[in-house]
């Protein structure tokens, strides 16, 4: 009975001490400094970059692959079409 007695208080401290911990706050961050933020912005912005350049390689290559598969072959221009002549 001892036993059964320590088990349940065992559980409802640690049922208070979750409760506890779930109801904290934490504090608040401090304030970003103007350098943190400038490297923050020059982060975001080469990221920015980075997935534009990733962007335009695989529309090209998927663009590529499409024109392979469907035998599309792009027409070579000649010095008579480009000379504006008619």
């Amino acid at each position: 009975m001892k036993k059964l007695a320590i088990a349940i208080a065992l559980a409802a401290g640690l049922g208070i001490g979750s409760l506890a911990g779930v109801q904290a706050k934490l504090p608040a961050p401090p304030p970003k400094s103007d350098a943190d933020k400038a490297a923050e912005a020059e982060k975001a912005a080469a990221a920015k970059a980075k997935e534009g350049a990733e962007l335009t390689k695989a529309q090209d290559k998927a663009v590529a692959n499409y024109k392979k598969g469907k035998g599309i072959v792009e027409p070579k221009t000649t010095a008579a079409s480009t000379s504006g002549k008619k």
